[in-house]
C-alpha cells in the first residue's frame, strides 16, 4: 500500500539530509526514494546518517527533472512553509494521509519536498495537485527536511492501517484511472498551443494565465477520459480557427 507513494526531493543540498530521510521513511516503512538533481549522492555521510536504512538509500532512484520524477505520477503533493501569490488548495500531513490512503487509495503518489534553503519553486508547484503544510509555531516554521519527512510519513503509516484492504485497487469502481502527471503535462501544452492559436492569450503574456488554469484543472484531478474529451475540444477550437483563417 505504502509502496506507490514517492518521497521526492528536488536538489538537495547537503547527503546527510537524504540520509536522514532515509532513515525516517524505514521507521515508517516506506521505501520509494527518489532524488530529483542531488548536489552529493551517494555520500558516505548519506550512509553514515541512514543509520541501517542503507537498503532506502540504495534502492533510491536519481533523476534529473521533477518532471520525471512525477511523470507516472496520479496526484502530486508539494510541500512548502511559505504563502504563494497564488494560491493552491492546501492540505495538513494527516489530511494528506486520508486522502492517499482512505479516500482515494490505489494511485501513484508524489510527495514532493524542495530545497533546504528555499523549498519549491514556482514552476515546480505548477505540477502539484495540492500543497502540503505542516502545522507548527508560526514564529518558527521552518522544519528540517528530514523532520518534515517523519511527520508526513507518520501520518501515512497511521492511515495504512485504516484504510480498507479491499478498495486498494484501480478501477473498482467501475471508474477511469485518474490522469498521469505526464498526461497533465502534454495537456497543458496543448492548451497553452490552442488558446494562443485562437488568441486568446500571448506567449510572451501567459504565465499567470497558464498557472491559474494549471490550479483549476489540477484541484478537479481529471481522469483519462475526462482528458480525452478535452483534449478533443482543444484540436476542433484549432482546427475551426485555421477553417476561418483560410
Amino acid at each position: 500500500m505504502l509502496s506507490t507513494i514517492k518521497i521526492v526531493l528536488v536538489e538537495t543540498t547537503h547527503p546527510g539530509n537524504i540520509g536522514a530521510v532515509a532513515r525516517a521513511m524505514k521507521n515508517m516503512k516506506m521505501h520509494n526514494l527518489w532524488l530529483v538533481a542531488p548536489k552529493t549522492f551517494p555520500s558516505a555521510d548519506a550512509t553514515s546518517r541512514a543509520s541501517g536504512a542503507d537498503d532506502v538509500l540504495a534502492g533510491a532512484t536519481v533523476c534529473a527533472t521533477l518532471q520525471e520524477a512525477v511523470a507516472d505520477c496520479q496526484l502530486v503533493i508539494g510541500t512548502s512553509a511559505r504563502g504563494r501569490t497564488i494560491s493552491w488548495p492546501e492540505i495538513t500531513p494527516r489530511e494528506c494521509a486520508e486522502k492517499v490512503l482512505i479516500n482515494e487509495p490505489g494511485n501513484t503518489v508524489a510527495i514532493v519536498f524542495g530545497r533546504e534553503s528555499s523549498g519549491l519553486k514556482n514552476h515546480e508547484l505548477d505540477l502539484c495537485h495540492f500543497l502540503l503544510r505542516i502545522p507548527c509555531n508560526s514564529e518558527y516554521s521552518s522544519l528540517n527536511i528530514a523532520a518534515a519527512v517523519q511527520v508526513v510519513c507518520y501520518e501515512l503509516f497511521v492511515a495504512s492501517g485504516l484504510a480498507p484492504q479491499e478498495e486498494i485497487l484501480v478501477g473498482d469502481k467501475g471508474e477511469e484511472p485518474l490522469a498521469t502527471a505526464a498526461q497533465m503535462e502534454s495537456f497543458y501544452i496543448h492548451m497553452a498551443e490552442a488558446l494562443t492559436d485562437i488568441g486568446f492569450m500571448h506567449p510572451a503574456k501567459s504565465k499567470s494565465i497558464m498557472r491559474r488554469l494549471r490550479r483549476i484543472y489540477n484541484r478537479v484531478q481529471l481522469d483519462t477520459k475526462e482528458l480525452d474529451i478535452l483534449r478533443g475540444i482543444l484540436r476542433m477550437s484549432q482546427g475551426h480557427k485555421r477553417n476561418n483563417d483560410d
